[in-house]
């Protein structure tokens, strides 16, 4: 009863008509991002966090919300009609949807996706609603221990399950880190790493990192592999039949837990949760073989568990502060750049701007289903600008908003370097993921780790102490030793076998 109440004082400030309009522009941004390739959420969140500076706290954070659950939905439009993803977690709904687009039914193919894409955002928002205060209540009993270790706990996840090497993905996570150490010390207030520049003392600019590893580098990429002329299919009747209804409501109700649930934990994307879905649409059906030639489940259950992922990837963020994405982790540091730290405390700091934020959700997944299908056409003729110009158009858009974070040439630089380093990194296949995550969660962890330290007089044992700081290092420490792990569990099903 108190998650209702809470709920309807969201739609208080959530219904009010320039929330409306933040939701409403970040909507048909994230769309828009969703369906150019190049940008990408991660790049396109951050992209738009300058935009923010002057806005309302709730306000900002609204619109940047709907841009992130707008490109899961954006992607979709672009894999039936054209058969290129825009985003990663599209590509699992490109496989039967484009097929469907060539048997007349692509207007059918994103129906399902925009009806699946609201209900497995609505699941997930309810299962935010419910969650939200006992997971509040639990994290507010910790403390500095607590959090830290859930902090480390947060990092090995991310490290443990991106990319297909361990190794890397510690590599990679410890690099953010370092980068995460450069600026002021937060205890002793001396310089460090700042190599005498003093564009450094407040560290790396978040923004400018996140745009050069993820949209530089991933313009540097198309350049490189220029992707062939894009033919739009025909738009068909968006109605769908009676069958297409009754082979479509078991994938979207499965979608929607799957989607809600790898939402939950750090280190799931969104194209873990299509692929999964996909995986078991197709093992439950009784005509498997219909995969890949046009199936609508193979539509909807990916559909569906992508828009659930996005936004069960919120649920961690806003009750313990943990982000379980990269593009959460940037919506984690716009949080921090309006002086907002997420977690349990910001319930009862500020009520109106959580559940305002909360209650958006719904009117967010609303404005998508309603707005998405008339403007599909709109989108493809955006898509079908040539590369050349498009790609002018996101550089153009990289180089400002990196110059308006501080009004400063040196966050360019810092874009250049880092879109560079980004570049080399996906061609050599490290995972760029935990880059971010560490860098967001590096000052936290180091706060709340000097803080457990002085408690202890500087003894470890205070993490041996706490029974949750216990359970979560030991869940991090299987998480990163489940690869040593794993061959000895093969070898001992074969024996029994």
């Amino acid at each position: 009863m108190e998650s209702f109440t809470d709920l309807l004082l969201g739609f208080s400030v959530a219904l009010r008509w320039e929330n409306l309009l933040y939701a409403l522009v970040g909507s048909i941004l994230g769309t828009l991002i969703g369906v150019l390739p190049g940008i990408g959420p991660v790049a396109g969140t951050a992209l738009l966090i300058p935009l923010t500076f002057d806005m309302p706290a709730v306000g900002a954070i609204i619109m940047l919300t709907s841009l992130f659950y707008g490109t899961a939905y954006g992607g979709t439009i672009t894999s039936v009609l054209l058969n290129v993803p825009g985003e990663a977690a599209s590509a699992v709904t490109a496989i039967d949807g484009h097929q469907m687009a060539k048997k007349g039914r692509a207007g059918a193919a994103l129906a399902i996706a925009a009806i699946g894409s609201f209900v497995g955002g609505t699941v997930a928002t309810i299962a935010l609603v419910f969650a939200a205060g006992s997971l509040a209540r639990l994290a507010l009993n910790f403390g500095p221990v607590e959090f830290a270790a859930l902090t480390v706990l947060g990092l090995s996840l991310l490290m443990g399950l991106a990319g297909k090497s361990l190794v890397k993905g510690l590599m990679m996570g410890l690099f953010g880190l370092l980068l995460a150490l450069v600026g002021l010390d937060p205890v002793q207030g001396l310089p460090r790493f700042t190599f005498g520049h003093l564009e450094l003392l407040d560290g790396l600019s978040f923004v400018a990192v996140v745009m050069g590893l993820f949209g530089l580098s991933e313009i540097m990429l198309l350049i490189e592999n220029r992707l062939r002329p894009v033919v739009a299919h025909a738009m068909s009747s968006m109605m769908l039949s009676r069958q297409d209804v009754r082979d479509s409501t078991a994938p979207i109700l499965r979608g929607s837990v799957i989607g809600t649930a790898l939402g939950l934990v750090p280190g799931m994307t969104g194209s873990v949760s299509s692929l999964l879905s996909y995986v078991v649409e197709r093992k439950s059906s009784k005509h498997p073989e219909r995969f890949g030639t046009g199936a609508i489940e193979g539509v909807a259950g990916p559909e569906t568990a992508n828009n659930a992922h996005a936004n069960g990837a919120l649920i961690p963020l806003f009750t313990l502060g943990i982000p379980a994405s990269p593009t959460v982790a940037v919506l984690m540091g716009a949080f921090l750049m309006k002086g907002l730290v997420p977690g349990p405390l910001l319930f009862t700091e500020q009520p109106e701007l959580v559940w305002g934020v909360i209650a958006s959700f719904y009117v967010g997944n609303i404005i998508l289903l309603i707005l998405n299908l008339p403007l599909i056409g709109i989108w493809v003729r955006v898509l079908l600008i040539p590369q050349a110009i498009l790609i002018a158009i996101i550089l153009a858009l990289l180089v400002v908003g990196a110059y308006t974070i501080n009004n400063s040439v040196f966050d360019i630089y810092v874009m250049l370097i880092f879109g560079v380093i980004g570049y080399l990194l996906r061609k050599l296949d490290y995972p760029i993921a935990p880059i971010i995550l560490a860098l967001v969660l590096g000052p936290l962890m180091e706060r709340s780790l000097r803080q457990s330290l002085e408690l202890s007089q500087g003894s470890a044992q205070i993490f041996l102490q706490s029974p949750i700081a216990l359970t979560f290092l030991i869940a991090a420490a299987l998480v990163l030793l489940s690869p040593t792990f794993r061959p000895l569990l093969t070898r001992w099903q074969r024996r029994r076998a």
